[in-house]
């Protein structure tokens, strides 16, 4: 009994932070000191047809990684992004706003959106989220 307890609280906690992961693979670097992530809604994201709407793009940084980063943003066909390309200085603010533009016709379902961070040296690294377009 004395064992069970740890155990069970400790499967708790590792599902619970597991599951609340929406960051890309770490880039620019192999360690958590000196790479980064790229941040993206963990949720899927509804967008009624004839709307445009804002979305936070972000950079977690490693406690050493002080490089500027290219990210491009790629949307699928069928709805548009701009910025499709943007670059964070390691002196900027990490986070970016993108404006994602659903059209009337555009299909209803499910789409895919595409990331990629380039640093000035080191690995990129790349993340997607998804977009749901809905009826208005």
């Amino acid at each position: 009994m004395k064992t069970a307890i740890p155990m069970m609280l400790m499967s708790a906690l590792t599902a619970l932070v597991g599951c609340q992961s929406s960051s890309s693979p770490r880039g620019g670097g192999m360690t958590q000191e000196v790479g980064f992530k790229i941040a993206v809604p963990s949720f899927t994201t509804e967008i009624k047809q004839g709307e445009v709407q804002s979305v936070p793009v972000s950079l977690e940084r490693g406690d050493y990684f002080k490089q500027d980063v290219k990210l491009q943003i790629q949307a699928p066909k069928g709805i548009s992004v701009e910025p499709t390309s943007v670059l964070i200085k390691s002196s900027d603010r990490p986070e970016v706003q993108i404006r994602i533009t659903v059209p009337k016709d555009a299909s209803i379902g499910e789409y895919i959106m595409y990331v990629n961070g380039v640093p000035k040296t080191g690995e990129p690294t790349s993340t997607v989220f998804y977009v749901k377009v809905v009826s208005p």
